[in-house]
C-alpha cells in the first residue's frame, strides 16, 4: 500500500516581510517594521485590552481616539474593514 507523502506547508513571504507603521498606527501598535502577522497580532491585543470588540456584534471594532487615525475617523468598523484600512497605514 503506498502512502501518501505530505509537502510542508508553504508560508507567504509577503506576510513575513516587514512593514513600517504610519505615526497613526505606531501610537497602537509601536514604531519598529514588524510582519503584518505580528502587527495583525498586536492589534488585536490593543483591541481585547482596551475592550474594543461589541460585545453584541463581535465583528465589529469600537475605535477609541487612537483607532480614530487609523480608521479614518469611523467610529465602528468591522473586522474585514479594519484590514483594509490598516493597509493604508503601512509603508
Amino acid at each position: 500500500m503506498a502512502t501518501k507523502t505530505t509537502k510542508p506547508a508553504k508560508t507567504n513571504a509577503a506576510f513575513l516581510k516587514p512593514v513600517t507603521p504610519d505615526e497613526a498606527l505606531a501610537a497602537v501598535v509601536g514604531a519598529k517594521p514588524l510582519p503584518r502577522t505580528e502587527l495583525t497580532k498586536k492589534l488585536w491585543d490593543y483591541i481585547k485590552k482596551n475592550n474594543l470588540q461589541d460585545p453584541k456584534k463581535k465583528t465589529n471594532i469600537n475605535a477609541d481616539e487612537a483607532l480614530k487615525k487609523v480608521f479614518n475617523g469611523k467610529k465602528t468598523v468591522t473586522m474585514f474593514e479594519m484590514t483594509k484600512l490598516v493597509s493604508g497605514h503601512v509603508k
